[in-house]
């Protein structure tokens, strides 16, 4: 049904401008009743992060930027669903435009800039479905005129721990001035250290809430080699792998879109995106669980994934070309491939990551 209706709109929504049919679709689905998520088949249960995930086919961050719809969300079959990115202070994000369709590439590039309403919008909003079943995690970033911008995070974690499952601390958002530079060792050590105190002094006996570092697709074995050496140090519980990429691959058709600034995402981004996850598990041997983002746009490419590593993987921009259908096609295509090869998605994670290291795929 959703994705009939999606059919429909579809040619109106791509007529406006990206972030205005952006706006309307969170206004839709608001006004959407909560409906219980489809039950799934058992062999696309996932047990990791001390979590049962019904599927492993999550939304990535950048969707429900404020928190807004996760439950209707949850009802369109993901098996968790990533909300934020979410700031301590409410901030407009970069002027817009600010989101550009490359529609031939099946892409996307953004610079929001992190807009946000701020962490006490977002800590109200979530307060209001506490006890609700589905796993809900938030992307937590910095201010862009923070002085201090760890300290940021650990207020993020601080507040939402308890109104989360996991909480993603996003150091490789491309559209906030120097927020990369927190990826190099000594920063990412500190705030690492920082961000998991906060968690541990928060609990208070509650379910532990699961915190992970989202990386850049843009970076060298050098740079990896660091940062999972400070993750794994650091007691970080898992990877998201990867954010938005500053790359313009030389084949991408919409040459005047692809030289505006900003993070670009969606099918032109899976092939690196995946060749770092392949890179990043054979680098954590399995210590710490993988999640897997961009480019995920079929059942082959979430396969091609968890061939890689991924324990769970999330997509977003697919969405924008071909709607919430997606998330059952995605589901459906898996159970055939486990069944044609007789396998399970554990003997299948990771199985294949030197190859896809080495760009076999």
């Amino acid at each position: 049904m959703i994705g009939a209706l999606f059919s429909l709109a579809k040619p109106a929504l791509h007529a406006l401008d990206a972030e205005t049919a952006h706006q309307l679709t969170i206004r839709g689905l608001s006004l959407m009743p909560v409906m219980p998520a489809p039950a799934d088949d058992a062999r696309l249960s996932v047990d990791v992060f001390g979590r049962t995930f019904p599927n492993p086919v999550g939304l990535a961050a950048g969707f429900d930027k404020q928190c807004e719809v996760p439950d209707q969300l949850l009802g369109l079959g993901f098996g968790f669903v990533e909300l934020g990115g979410v700031v301590p202070k409410p901030q407009e994000g970069n002027p817009r435009p600010r989101v550009f369709r490359l529609a031939k590439d099946e892409a996307v590039i953004n610079r929001f800039g992190l807009n946000s309403d701020g962490l006490d919008a977002a800590c109200r909003r979530l307060a209001q479905r506490r006890g609700r079943p589905g796993i809900v995690g938030v992307n937590i970033g910095a201010n862009k005129d923070s002085a201090d911008r760890v300290a940021d995070y650990v207020l993020c974690i601080q507040r939402l721990c308890g109104l989360a499952d996991f909480l993603t601390v996003n150091v490789s958002s491309p559209n906030t001035p120097g927020l990369r530079d927190l990826q190099g060792e000594a920063f990412l050590d500190d705030l690492l250290a920082r961000s998991i105190e906060a968690r541990d002094k928060a609990e208070k006996g509650r379910h532990k809430t699961i915190v992970l570092l989202k990386i850049a697709p843009d970076i060298s074995l050098d740079t990896l080699d660091a940062i999972v050496a400070t993750a794994l140090k650091r007691g970080i519980d898992g990877l998201t792998v990867s954010n938005t990429t500053v790359a313009r691959p030389d084949t991408l058709q919409e040459k005047a879109l692809a030289s505006e600034t900003g993070g670009l995402s969606g099918k032109p981004l899976f092939v690196p995106s995946t060749r770092l996850l392949a890179e990043t598990f054979l680098r954590v041997e399995r210590k710490i669980p993988l999640i897997g983002v961009g480019g995920v746009d079929s059942a082959e490419t979430a396969w091609a994934k968890i061939r890689a590593g991924a324990s769970l993987v999330q997509f977003y921009s697919a969405m924008v070309y071909k709607g919430p259908g997606l998330v059952g096609d995605i589901k459906s295509g898996l159970v055939q491939t486990l069944a044609g090869e007789k396998t399970s998605l554990a003997q299948a994670l990771g199985r294949d990551a030197a190859a896809i290291a080495r760009g076999e795929f």
